[in-house]
C-alpha cells in the first residue's frame, strides 16, 4: 500500500497527559487507514522512539521519527518570565531524515532539558543551527513562531523567520498549515499561502493527531486536566478547541486542503526522502581501563590473569575440574566480546567490597559462572552447587551478560558515582521509566477532574478487587458491585477511565538501572532532566538493550542493609561476626525455619511459606534453595509432594536410574532449569548450549522447535540404552516441568542471603529485629509486624522517649530495644540529630519549656513537637500530654526569647521578678485535665501507627477473655480444621474474588497476645461483611486452616459476630465455682436470690465439693429453677465476691 498522504505531526501518551493514545493503538489505527508511513513527534522529548520504530516496523509501516521542539523566544538560557506574558518559547516540528539528524535531534533534545528547561524543554536559534543537518522542519501550529506573528499582524517578522529556517534547513523546511475548524487555524492557511508563494516555500498539511478516534476527544480533554491540575469545570483551563485533533483519513485530509497546492503530496515527498534505521544486534560497550603497568593491554588477557588469580585464593588445590571450567568460561566469552563487560562489573563490586558498602552474593544465572565467582562478583560456588554457565551465557545464543548486582540500599549510590568518575558523568546515567495509570489510579484521576467527590472516587475505586495488574475490563466481570456502579451512576467516568487506563502518566527513576556507553551517552540516546534534577536516558530499560548499549541494575536490597546494621549493632557489644564465615549447618537455624518463626527473614516471611517451613522441617541449605525456587504460582504444586518425600511419608521415585545423580537432592523431582538442562546432557547427549536452548524453547512453548528437539532427545536417549519408550516418558516429564522450573543460581544466591539473616536472628535477635525495624521506619504497616514479632521473641520495644531513644530503633540489652524516633510521623532527622545532639552535649530535658530552650526551632518545629507529645515521647517530661500539648506555644515562644538574648542564664527561676526585670520568665504548665485514654491511644495510632500505652481493646477485655478459646501465651498446639473462637480488632483487610468472582476478604485481628490471620470465603462474607471494617472489635467463630505452633494462628472463618453482640451470643451457662470454699444453705440462698436481679437465656451451673472424700473432682449441679444474663455488671461482682478464677462464662 501506498498512500497519498502521511499524517506528519502526532503525539502519543509519551506526550504525558497530552496525547490520548497508546504507541500500539497509534500503529494500529494507521494500518487501518491504509496509510504506509506515519511520523510520532512527542512534545519536547523523544521517549517513545524505539517502541514507536519497533512496532510500526513490525506492522509493515514506515516509522518516521520526530519531536515538537519548543524554541525558546531569546536564549535557551534566558529564564525569566515575558514582559508581554507566556513562558517564552515557540513550537517546531523536527523530523529524522537520516542518521546525522537522528544523531542531532538527540543531541538538541536533550539540551532542551539539561540546558534550556524554563516550563518546557527549550532549545534555541543557536543551537538548532549547529545541529539541522539531517533533519526536515515543519514550521508548526499555531503556536509556531512563524503563524502567530502572522496572526499578530507581523507579517515582515513571519517572512524574516522563514527565511532564517530556511537558510539552515535547506530544501528541507516546510510551511505548516492545519485545519481543525479553528478560526485562527483558517486565517493561518491563507497566510501561509501567500508566504509560500512570496518566498517560494513548500506547504505540508498535518492534523496534530493527540488520540485515534474522534469519539475519545472527551477523554483527551479529561488528559488534559490531569496534565495541567485542573478541573474540568475551570473557565480558565487550557482545551482544545474542537473535537478534530485525531488521526483523519486520506480523504478528510484531502477535503480540507484541496486549495492548498501541494500540501497533501509534500507529506508524501517527505516520507520518501526518509533514509534511516535504527540499527540493533551491535554491542556498544564501553573500554575497561587496563591499568598502565600491565605489560598485555589485551582485555582477554587481563580478564584471565584476574580469574586464575580469584580461583588460587578459593580453591585449596586447582583440580582438572576448575581448570576445564575456567578454560572453557573464558573461551566462550571472549568469542562472544564480553571481556570488558565482567572487567567493568568486578571493578564496580571489588570497589564496593573494598569501602565496605554490602554487596550481595549473586543475583540470578551469574552465581552459576565461576568466572563470576573467582572474580568476587559473585560468593556462590557453582561447582559446590551443581550450577551451570549455560544458563548464564549461552555460546549458541549470543546475547549480552546480565549480571545484576544487590548492594546495600543507602549505599548504592556511591557505587554509581564511582562509576562516573571512572567513565565519565557524560557517559554514564540513570534509566528512565515510564508510570502508567494503572485501574484503580484511573478512576481516582478521571473522577476527581469530572468533579466528584473524594468519597465518591474512593467507592468506586475500593469496588475494584485487590489483584496485581487487575484491568478495569477484568474488574467489571469479577466484581458485580463494581458492574452495578460502571453501568448506571459513574458509566461516563468509567468510560472515559476505559480509553486512558494503561498510558504512560510521569516519568521518573528506574529503580536500579545505569547504562554505561564508550563515549557520550547522547550519540546512542537523549537524556532527560526530572524537576528535582535527576538526569536519565529518555529510552527505557528494553530500548536501551535492543540498542545494544550496556545497562546494569544496580539494585537496593534493604535486607543486605539489616544484615550490615545488625553487624554494626553486634560491635558495639564488643562481638565480631563474618556475615560470610558462619557456619550453613547450624541446627538451631534450621530449627527457626522449622517452626515458621521467619518474620524479618528474607524470602521467608509471607504466611503460607511459614506453613510450608513448618511442615518442610528443612535441614540443610538444599532445603531452602528448593522451597526457595518452589514457592511461587506454578511450581507451587509440588511442594506437598516435595515435603512428603522428605519426611519418609512417599516414596521418593525416578523416571530411570541415570536421573538419580540430578535429582537426588530434590528428592526425584524436577525443581530447577538447571535440571532439565543436565538430563539433556547426560540422557540425550544435548550440549549444554543445546539444552539451555531446549529448556527456553520449553518455557517459550515453542512447539515448532519442540517438536525438533523431541525426536534428536529421544534419538539421543536411545544410543545411551534407554528404550524409546522410557525416553519419551522422560522428555514429557521435563516438557511439563521446564515451564515452571526456577533458575537454580538465583534461588541459591538468595537462599544464602535468606540463612544469613535467619542466623543473625537466631543468635542475635535483638540487634537483628532493631536492625530491620530501623530499615521499615518509614512503613508503619511492618514496624507494626515486626514489633508483634519482637513480642514472640520475648524482646520489648519500649515506648519512643526523647530523654532516652535515638534516631534509630536500638537494642537496649538482649530483651530490649529502644524505639527509633525516626519512626514518628512528621519528625525528620535533621529535628531528630538536633535534639539528640543537645541531650548528650547538656543532659536530660526536664520540661517542654527547657526542651524548646534548648534545640534549633528552625529544625524541631511546632509540628514536630505536636507528634512528639502525641506519640508519648515527651512522657518523661513534666507535665501530662494534654498539659504539654496546650503548651506548645508558649514553650516555642520562650524558646525564641531565650534564643535570641544570647544568654540562657537570664531566667527568672523563681519568678519574682517586676514588670521591669530583664530576665524572662520560665511559664508555668496550665492545670488542665488530662487527654482520656482514648484520646491519647488514637493519637499514638495516629503518629505511630500502633498503639503503644494501653490498646483500644483493654475496653473490651472482659468480653474477649471469656469468649476467647485460644490462649497466646500457651505453647500447646491446635491442629487443622480444630473449632476455635478468637476475638480481636480488625487490620489490613484485602478484599479478593474466588474463581467464580464471588467476594472474599483476608484480613488480620490484633488480639491480646499476639495476631490472627482471617479468611471469610464467599458465603461467609456476603454475610458479615458489615462487621469486617477496619478497627472492628469482632468475635470469629471457625476452623483452623493448618496446624500451627503459635508462630502463625489461621482460621477460616464460619460465623463473625460484633463485640456488642458476643455476650448474648456466645453465652451459654455461667459456672460458678464453690468446691474450695465453705458454703452455707444460707449463702446458696442469698446468691439466688442476687441472681434473679439479672434474668436471662443461660443456665447457671455449680461447681460443689465431692461429698466422697475419696474423690478430687467437684460436683456439677444445675441451678433448674433460675435462667440469668451474664451482664458484665453482674459477673464483676461474682467475682469481687468468690473470686475472678471461680467465675466461669461458656
Amino acid at each position: 500500500m501506498t498512500s497519498e498522504f502521511i499524517h506528519l505531526h502526532n503525539h502519543s501518551d509519551y506526550s504525558l497527559l497530552d496525547g490520548a493514545q497508546r504507541v500500539e493503538q497509534l500503529v494500529n489505527t494507521i494500518d487501518d487507514l491504509n496509510m504506509d508511513g506515519v511520523a510520532l513527534t512527542e512534545h519536547g522529548n523523544m521517549f517513545s522512539t524505539v517502541p514507536f520504530y519497533q512496532k510500526a516496523q513490525k506492522a509493515g509501516i514506515n516509522p518516521i521519527i520526530g519531536c515538537e521542539t519548543y524554541v525558546a523566544v531569546e536564549s535557551r538560557h534566558h529564564k525569566k518570565p515575558q514582559p508581554g506574558g507566556g513562558w517564552g518559547n515557540n513550537h517546531l516540528i523536527l523530523l529524522v531524515q537520516n542518521q546525522v539528524g537522528y544523531k542531532n535531534l538527540m543531541k538538541l533534545v536533550t539540551a532542551g532539558y539539561l540546558e534550556g528547561f524554563y516550563y518546557r524543554p527549550r532549545i534555541d536559534m543557536d543551537i538548532l543551527e549547529k545541529h539541522s543537518d539531517g533533519l526536515i522542519c515543519l514550521s508548526g501550529c499555531l503556536k509556531g513562531e512563524i503563524p502567530e506573528k502572522m496572526l499578530n499582524g507581523d507579517y515582515n517578522g513571519a517572512r524574516d523567520a522563514a527565511l532564517k529556517y530556511s537558510e539552515i534547513f535547506s530544501d528541507r523546511f516546510y510551511l505548516e498549515v492545519q485545519n481543525h475548524g479553528i478560526p485562527e487555524e483558517e486565517a493561518n492557511i491563507e497566510n501561509m499561502k501567500k508566504l509560500a508563494l512570496d518566498l517560494s516555500l513548500p506547504l505540508v498539511c498535518t492534523n496534530d493527531a493527540h488520540y485515534s478516534r474522534k469519539e475519545h476527544s472527551e477523554a483527551h480533554d479529561i488528559h488534559i486536566c490531569l496534565g495541567t491540575g485542573k478541573d474540568r469545570d475551570d473557565p480558565n483551563r487550557l482545551r482544545y478547541a474542537t473535537p478534530e485533533f485525531y488521526f483523519k483519513t486520506q480523504d478528510e485530509m484531502h477535503k480540507l486542503f484541496k486549495d492548498v497546492p501541494g500540501a497533501i503530496e509534500n507529506t508524501r515527498k517527505i516520507a520518501e526522502s526518509i533514509d534511516f534505521e535504527i540499527v540493533t544486534g551491535d554491542y556498544h560497550l564501553p573500554n575497561f581501563p587496563i591499568p598502565k603497568e600491565e605489560p598485555d593491554t589485551d582485555p582477554d588477557a587481563y580478564l584471565k590473569k584476574l580469574v586464575i588469580n580469584g580461583a588460587k585464593g578459593l580453591y585449596s588445590e586447582m583440580t582438572p575440574k576448575v581448570n576445564d571450567l575456567i578454560d572453557h568460561e573464558l573461551s566462550v566469552i571472549k568469542n562472544m566480546g564480553f571481556a570488558g563487560y565482567f572487567l567493568i562489573t568486578a571493578d564496580f563490586v571489588q570497589y564496593a567490597k573494598k569501602n565496605k558498602i554490602p554487596v550481595g552474593p549473586g543475583r540470578g544465572s551469574a552465581a552459576g559462572s565461576l568466572v563470576s565467582y573467582a572474580l568476587g562478583i559473585t560468593d556462590i560456588d557453582p561447582i559446590k552447587h551443581n550450577l551451570l554457565f549455560e544458563r548464564f551465557l549461552n555460546p549458541d545464543r549470543i546475547s549480552m551478560p546480565d549480571i545484576d548486582i544487590d548492594f546495600c540500599i543507602e549505599r548504592r549510590g556511591e557505587v554509581i558515582d564511582y562509576i562516573k568518575t571512572q567513565y565519565g558523568e557524560s557517559s554514564v546515567s540513570q534509566i528512565i521509566t515510564f508510570g502508567s495509570m494503572k485501574a484503580k489510579q484511573v478512576i481516582r484521576d478521571v473522577g476527581r477532574v469530572m468533579g466528584y467527590t473524594f468519597s465518591e472516587v474512593d467507592r468506586l475505586a475500593k469496588a475494584i478487587p485487590d489483584e496485581l495488574n487487575i484491568t478495569l475490563e477484568n474488574a467489571i466481570k469479577k466484581s458485580p458491585e463494581f458492574r452495578e456502579m460502571s453501568e448506571n451512576e459513574y458509566k461516563e467516568l468509567v468510560e472515559h477511565s476505559l480509553v486512558l487506563e494503561g498510558m504512560n502518566r510521569h516519568a521518573s527513576i528506574h529503580a536500579a538501572g545505569v547504562v554505561i556507553a564508550p563515549g557520550d551517552l547522547t550519540n546512542y540516546v537523549p537524556l532527560y532532566k526530572s524537576s528535582s534534577g535527576d538526569v536519565t536516558t529518555q529510552y527505557d530499560m528494553k530500548g536501551l538493550e535492543d540498542l545494544g548499549l550496556l545497562k546494569m541494575d544496580f539494585l537496593g536490597l534493604r535486607n543486605l542493609t539489616v544484615i550490615n546494621k545488625a553487624l554494626n549493632l553486634i560491635e558495639l557489644k564488643g562481638e565480631q561476626v563474618e556475615i560470610d564465615k558462619v557456619s550453613m549447618e547450624e541446627p538451631e537455624v534450621y530449627k527457626l525455619f522449622a517452626n515458621g518463626l521467619t518474620i524479618g527473614v528474607f524470602q521467608f516471611e509471607s504466611s503460607g511459606m511459614r506453613e510450608f517451613l513448618k511442615k518442610l522441617k528443612p535441614t540443610v541449605i538444599g532445603d531452602l534453595i528448593a522451597m526457595n525456587a518452589l514457592y511461587r504460582p506454578g511450581p507451587m504444586n509440588n511442594i506437598d509432594n516435595f515435603i512428603s518425600r522428605k519426611q519418609g511419608n512417599k516414596k521418593i521415585e525416578y523416571p530411570h536410574p541415570s536421573l538419580v545423580p540430578i535429582l537426588e537432592e530434590t528428592y526425584g523431582i524436577i525443581v530447577y532449569q538447571e535440571q532439565v538442562m543436565q538430563i539433556a546432557h547426560d540422557i540425550a547427549g544435548f550440549s549444554l548450549s543445546e539444552a539451555d536452548i531446549m529448556r527456553r524453547a520449553m518455557g517459550k512453548k515453542d512447539k515448532k522447535l519442540m517438536d525438533e528437539l523431541s525426536l534428536k532427545f529421544v534419538s539421543g536417549a536411545q544410543k545411551n540404552d534407554i528404550s524409546k519408550k522410557k525416553a519419551e516418558e522422560i522428555y514429557a516429564l521435563i516438557e511439563k516441568f521446564a515451564q515452571y522450573g526456577f533458575n537454580k543460581s538465583h534461588s541459591t544466591a538468595y537462599a544464602y542471603i535468606a540463612y544469613q539473616t535467619a542466623w543473625l536472628k537466631t543468635f542475635h535477635a535483638a540487634e537483628f529485629m532493631a536492625a530491620n525495624l530501623t530499615s521499615e521506619m518509614s512503613t508503619i504497616d511492618r514496624i507494626v509486624t515486626l514489633i508483634n514479632e519482637c513480642k514472640k521473641l520475648k524482646i520489648e520495644v519500649k515506648s519512643p522517649d526523647v530523654n532516652v531513644s535515638f534516631t534509630q530503633f536500638a537494642p537496649i540489652d538482649k530483651n530490649n530495644i529502644s524505639y527509633g524516633l525516626n519512626a514518628i510521623k512528621n519528625v525528620g532527622e535533621k529535628a531528630l540529630e538536633s535534639i539528640i545532639e543537645n541531650r548528650e552535649e547538656e543532659g536530660p530535658f526536664d520540661s517542654i519549656f527547657d526542651f524548646c530552650s534548648r534545640i534549633d526551632q528552625q529544625k524541631v518545629n511546632k509540628r514536630v513537637l505536636e507528634s512528639l507529645i502525641k506519640s508519648g515521647a515527651m512522657d518523661s517530661l513534666s507535665g501530662s500530654r494534654a498539659q504539654n500539648f496546650d503548651a506548645i506555644d508558649t514553650a516555642i515562644k520562650y524558646g525564641q526569647q531565650l534564643q535570641n538574648s544570647g544568654n540562657k542564664n537570664q531566667v527568672d527561676l523563681f519568678s519574682i521578678g517586676d514588670e521591669q526585670s530583664s530576665l524572662i520568665k520560665i511559664p508555668e504548665l496550665k492545670d488542665i485535665e488530662d487527654w482520656d485514654e482514648k484520646k491519647s491511644l488514637l493519637f499514638e495510632k495516629e503518629v505511630l501507627g500502633m498503639y503503644v500505652s494501653g490498646h483500644p481493646l483493654l475496653e473490651h477485655a472482659d468480653e474477649i477473655e471469656e469468649f476467647t478459646s485460644v490462649d497466646f501465651s500457651d505453647s500447646l498446639s491446635l491442629k487443622k480444621n480444630e473449632v476455635v473462637t478468637v476475638g480481636g480488632m480488625v487490620t489490613k483487610i484485602t478484599k479478593k474474588y474466588d474463581r467464580r468472582n464471588r467476594a472474599m476478604a483476608f484480613f488480620e485481628m490484633d488480639c491480646f497476645g499476639g495476631t490472627v490471620e482471617v479468611i471469610a470465603f464467599s458465603d461467609c462474607f456476603e454475610k458479615y461483611e458489615n462487621l469486617i471494617e477496619e478497627d472492628a472489635v469482632i468475635f470469629i467463630n471457625g476452623k483452623m486452616a493448618d496446624d500451627t505452633n503459635f508462630s502463625d494462628l489461621k482460621v477460616m472463618a464460619d460465623k463473625i459476630v460484633s463485640v456488642e453482640n458476643a455476650r448474648e451470643y456466645f453465652s451459654r451457662k455461667l459456672i460458678i465455682n464453690l468446691s474450695s470454699q465453705n458454703v452455707s444453705p444460707e449463702d446458696i440462698e442469698d446468691l439466688y436470690e442476687f441472681s434473679r436481679r439479672f434474668p436471662g437465656d443461660c443456665n447457671l451451673l455449680f461447681h460443689l465439693s465431692n461429698p466422697n472424700p475419696a474423690l478430687s473432682k467437684p460436683v456439677t449441679v444445675l441451678a433448674h429453677n433460675i435462667k440469668i444474663s451474664t451482664d458484665k455488671n453482674f459477673i464483676k461482682q461474682l467475682r469481687d465476691k468468690y473470686g475472678k478464677e471461680n467465675i466461669r462464662v461458656e
